[in-house]
């Protein structure tokens, strides 16, 4: 005895056939829709469009990362000019620490400090915030003081000569303001 059922599911229909004790399921899909059928190799990998649109899109996010994230001439000048002020605070607590003369020594390339050692000025190579660095690109530096010497030196005292140090690179210029008393600011 042949029993049939029909279950209809979604755009298909499952027709279940029970005879002899043997279970035969079939499943067609109802009239005028056709079944695609789906083979192991139909599912594997991406299309090549999915794969141009994945590259696409990260080409996007990297322009948006490279325009938003690299500095220009200005942003790149203030960080270097902050940096070489809070070098400048460092330089004169350690020139109060050590009990010797720290001098700000800096050209178009680099700038580094150089302690008075012994009668002479010797560059500084045992602190690693005190070292040489090199200017991200040619750079202009020139100081005024209010007695003329164009040198940041730091000694002892508390009191410095108070000074203003300009930066100019690419046409931007800054400026480190000194106030002789342990405050510097860029402007």
């Amino acid at each position: 005895m042949a029993l049939t059922p029909t279950l209809a599911l979604g755009h298909s229909r499952l027709l279940v056939t029970l005879t002899r004790g043997q279970i035969h399921m079939r499943c067609t899909a109802l009239p005028g829709l056709r079944l695609r059928r789906t083979t192991r190799n139909s599912q594997r990998g991406f299309t090549l469009i999915e794969m141009m649109v994945v590259v696409l899109i990260i080409g996007i996010a990297m322009a948006m990362v490279a325009i938003n994230g690299l500095p220009g001439s200005r942003e790149g000048l203030r960080f270097e000019s902050e940096r070489v002020s809070h070098l400048l605070l460092l330089a004169r607590e350690e020139a109060q620490i050590r009990g010797a003369s720290i001098r700000f020594d800096v050209d178009d390339t680099r700038y580094r400090f150089l302690i008075y050692k012994q009668g002479e000025w010797t560059p500084i190579l045992d602190d690693r915030d005190l070292r040489e660095r090199r200017w991200q690109g040619p750079t202009r530096v020139s100081i005024a003081r209010a007695d003329g010497r164009s040198v940041i030196e730091f000694g002892r005292s508390v009191v410095d000569m108070p000074f203003t140090m300009s930066i100019l690179r690419d046409n931007v210029t800054l400026q480190i303001f000194g106030n002789g008393l342990g405050a510097f600011e860029v402007r």
